[in-house]
């Protein structure tokens, strides 16, 4: 029987954002990643006596974006807390965090799934620095510590008690991964931590109305982990309960050498953060006008781009997906289309063999071709003038060496245009004929596997220039009058 027969999974996710701005939260220390330990540091960063805090207006535009993204509401009046608790890459021995007012409030991110698609609803997205890095497999004798990382600016995107499963949890962290990337507040990369992942899960009988009790994982650093951790932890949870053995309260970690979890330590019940309002950073406003002027700095968002690929332009799910694999792709689509709208064509060619010889770039798809160049591609393939085959093995290969001829020149150069007259093909399908007449016998046989073998004589005959489609037209009419 499965789990879920017998019980009802409960998933929240808590998903940590390193804001790409230039500088810190508080300070105008460098937020750059991969520096040597603790040179990006001050006095403002560490804490010292006197030190004095001032905004980063940045953080707070790059925070309403994320919250536009999802459809928040954003919140007016914001001030920030003291978050009180010890240990030591926390340099001021208190986090500088949203609590009371987080800057948007509600939101919801729509994710795709096999069975159709669901809106994640979102509790809060606020803002907060980072603390500092703990390394404690540097030294045999010592924890190091970097405080470089302290006081990186930080959103934490908080969702409902609402995800039902780990497909559900990958499909949605992948989302927001995307998300953060196309709006352009941070690249998303889990490796180096501007992306980490804790995931909440409860069990309950099915049917139950009570939450059962909670369970942390933390230190998930990728999208499969997150998803491989759930399916565990859930695994280990149902089996306890089945043996009648009670879940404690847990904050848990991930092995993912082996998939398994492992306890931390045990969370009797809520830490006492003390919060109170932070008193060296001034209240800030979002304004009405600030949030209109903000929206409309966006790009088109993945939501509204899926109902136009799919409803204007007709095109299936499964296509409109491969455009939003990331904003680079879609954006060159939408150009190309604006050019030549052939919208099935331009999917084939851009996220086909285009899509292979070009280049990742900080999370977005870069294309080797100017957007005009990639519209006459597109045209001619619509057209028939050009055989998909022939530009992916002739023409593509010369316009990359090539880049700075025309479209027209470059087919003209290689000697690319087909020969659509049926005289001429008809002339070139015969001549195949006769020079096999063993493959001709064994097709009017049955095997017609060689059928192969006869388009690729008439291809050699033609030096390349028959049009495939036609090519097989008449040629299995030609065969079908031998029959006779």
């Amino acid at each position: 029987m499965m789990i879920t027969d017998l019980y009802d999974v409960v998933i929240g996710l808590e998903v940590h954002v390193q804001l790409n701005t230039t500088t810190k939260l508080f300070s105008a220390d460098a937020n750059l990643f991969g520096a040597q330990p603790n040179t990006h540091t001050s006095p403002i960063t560490l804490g010292h006596p006197g030190s004095v805090l001032f905004l980063n207006k940045e953080a707070i535009t790059k925070a309403v974006q994320m919250g536009i993204a999802c459809n928040c509401t954003i919140t007016e009046y914001n001030y920030f807390a003291r978050k009180n608790y010890f240990y030591p890459d926390l340099p001021k021995g208190y986090q500088i965090s949203q609590h009371t007012v987080p800057i948007c409030v509600g939101g919801q991110v729509y994710i795709h799934l096999p069975e159709g698609g669901k809106h994640i609803q979102l509790n809060r997205i606020h803002l907060e620095e980072d603390a500092g890095k703990s390394i404690h497999d540097a030294n045999d004798a010592y924890t190091l510590l970097d405080y470089n990382r302290a006081g990186v600016p930080l959103i934490e995107i908080v969702t409902e008690p609402c995800l039902q499963s780990a497909e559900e949890a990958y499909q949605y962290l992948t989302e927001i991964r995307k998300l953060v990337r196309w709006v352009g507040v941070s690249d998303g990369n889990m490796e180096e931590g501007s992306l980490r992942c804790d995931a909440n899960i409860s069990l309950k009988p099915k049917g139950a109305t009570t939450l059962g009790t909670k369970v942390e994982v933390k230190n998930l650093n990728s999208i499969r982990n997150v998803k491989k951790a759930i399916e565990v932890e859930v695994e280990r949870m149902a089996a306890l309960l089945q043996e009648g053995e009670p879940i404690v309260q847990q904050t848990r970690s991930f092995n993912a050498d082996n998939d398994t979890t492992f306890a931390l330590r045990d969370k009797e019940e809520a830490n006492d953060y003390r919060y109170f309002p932070e008193p060296d950073a001034a209240p800030f406003l979002v304004t009405d006008e600030v949030v209109k002027t903000i929206q409309q700095s966006l790009p088109p968002l993945p939501y509204t781009l899926y109902q136009e690929f799919t409803k204007a332009y007709a095109l299936s799910h499964y296509d409109a997906l491969q455009l939003l694999a990331d904003k680079g792709i879609a954006t060159y689509f939408t150009q190309v289309v604006a050019e030549q709208p052939f919208y099935k064509t331009a999917v084939n060619f851009i996220c086909g063999p285009l899509k292979a010889v070009s280049q990742l770039h900080q999370g977005d798809t870069v294309f080797p071709l100017p957007v005009a160049t990639t519209a006459a591609i597109v045209q001619l393939i619509h057209n028939k003038e050009l055989s998909f085959s022939v530009v992916t093995e002739k023409l593509l290969p010369y316009l990359l060496q090539h880049p700075s001829d025309a479209v027209t020149v470059a087919v003209e150069k290689l000697g690319l245009i087909e020969n659509t007259d049926d005289a001429d093909v008809l002339a070139w399908v015969n001549q195949a004929l006769t020079n096999h007449p063993d493959k001709v016998a064994a097709y009017l046989a049955g095997k017609k596997a060689v059928l192969g073998a006869l388009l690729g004589e008439v291809k050699r005959l033609s030096a390349g220039k028959a049009n495939p489609q036609k090519i097989q037209i008449l040629l299995e009419q030609q065969l079908q009058l031998l029959k006779k």
